[in-house]
Parts: C-alpha cells; structure tokens; sequence
C-alpha cells in the first residue's frame, strides 16, 4: 500500500512543512510542477499578502473532480488545463481568490462536459500562489480551509457557481485529549503499513493537521474518502481513520 495516493491526471500532491512531494503522474508534467513550485517557495501566500483575515462568501465557484482531492488545513497543486476552469481561475485571481472542491458523483462521464451531479458535501480552498504557463494553463497551490454544503447552483458563468453554507470543523475542549489519543494511534498504524521509501506526515503537524493529511493521502475508495471528509468533527474522522488502517 502506497501512504500517498495516486488520482491519475490531476496531479496529486501531499504538502509536509517546507516541502512539496509531487506524487506519480507523467513525468515531463511533474518537472514542470516542481520547477514553478520551486520558484513560487520563496513567495509569500497571496493570501497572506491580501493582509486580511479570509472571508468565505455566500457564492463560490466550484471546481469538480472525480476524487474527494481536498481537506482542511492542506494544500496541494492542481493543474487547470480546460477553459471553462481557467476561467474560474482568472476570475478568482482578480477575487477573492477562493474556489470550493467537490466530487463527482459516478457516472459523470456521460455529462462531463456540462454540470453532472456532484456530492454536496466539499472543502473551500483558497489559492496560496500560481503560475500561468505560457500555453495558458495554470498551476496553482490550494490550501484547505473549511467544509461547505453546497445549497444551490448558478449557471450563470461556463463554470460552476454554487451558494453554501460553511460547515465549521469542530474539536472542542473535551476533544482534544481524544483527538491527540487518536493521532498517535493513526501514526503507529502508519508506521506499520508504510513503505520503507515512504515519509509519513511531519510530527509537527497539529493533530487536527496531521488527521486532514492522511486522510487526503491514504489510498482508499473514493467512496471512503468523501465519508471522511463529511464527518465534519475531526475525532470522527480520527476514528474512522483508525478503522481503516486497522483493516489494511
């Protein structure tokens, strides 16, 4: 079992504190990734550089994929390639520059190109640093914020609009010694089943940090992934991460 998952073309990634990991994907993409995250390394966030506390609005665009692909508190690159979604990209860039990731729901396929159904249960990104490559497409650097709930959609633009409603994740202080516990049994349970080439996640990380991290990277059905991501208390989400370590 591989710790970091592969999803294909849409360039995975796990981010550790003060490093990139591009995971498997075509090569000559994967060069290209790492030289402009290289250069971007030294930059600050935009986000940061906006010099105010992140605001989510009401409307979002959304950007859909067929993997749950973020959670809160992580980042990770993504690769805008289609039109509609590079103009997603420029539009948020002249924003707020936030963008909401959700999941298709199976069978997209058949309607990939206009608005398939999507789980309603995401995480809002905001983009900490892009690139446009001189063919137009982008590369940008997503961080985790929070889930949502989507509540309705807009057509209104090529890409997709939707209204939500933020769902907070939640500890509280009766948590957190529940939460550490958990973080220490998900770590042990790593060690075991982790290649020996494999890096498990910073223990610097938060334990909150450390739970969202694995649970973006660890292979497992979709399916899994996204009942992760909707247990929008992290304990839970701890919990069930044990399971699914002690089943592998």
């Amino acid at each position: 079992m591989s710790f970091f998952l592969s999803l294909g073309g849409y360039l995975p990634e796990c981010t550790r504190r003060g490093a990139v990991a591009v995971l498997h994907w075509a090569v000559p993409l994967i060069a290209i990734v790492l030289a402009l995250l290289a250069a971007l390394s030294g930059t600050a966030p935009l986000s940061a550089q906006q010099g105010s506390a992140i605001k989510i609005p009401a409307e979002i665009p959304i950007f859909p994929l067929p993997e749950t692909s973020l959670f809160p508190s992580v980042s990770r690159p993504f690769l805008i390639f289609e039109p509609r979604y590079r103009e997603m990209i420029a539009d948020a860039l002249k924003g707020d520059l936030i963008i909401g990731m959700v999941r298709l729901r199976p069978g997209f396929e058949k309607d990939y190109e206009g608005r398939p159904p999507i789980h309603s249960v995401g995480c809002v990104g905001v983009i900490d640093k892009y690139e446009q490559l001189p063919d137009g497409r982008y590369v940008i650097l997503l961080r985790g914020l929070t889930t949502f709930r989507v509540v309705s959609e807009d057509q209104r633009k090529p890409y997709r609009l939707a209204r939500i409603e933020v769902v907070p994740e939640l500890v509280n202080d009766e948590e957190r010694v529940t939460l550490s516990a958990l973080r220490n049994r998900v770590d042990k349970l790593l060690d075991a089943v982790l290649p020996l080439t494999a890096e498990p996640p910073d223990p610097a990380f938060d334990d909150a940090e450390f739970v969202n991290i694995v649970a973006q990277n660890l292979g497992m059905p979709e399916s899994a992934r996204q009942d992760l991501l909707e247990r929008n208390r992290v304990v839970e989400r701890a919990r069930a991460l044990v399971e699914i370590l002690e089943k592998k």
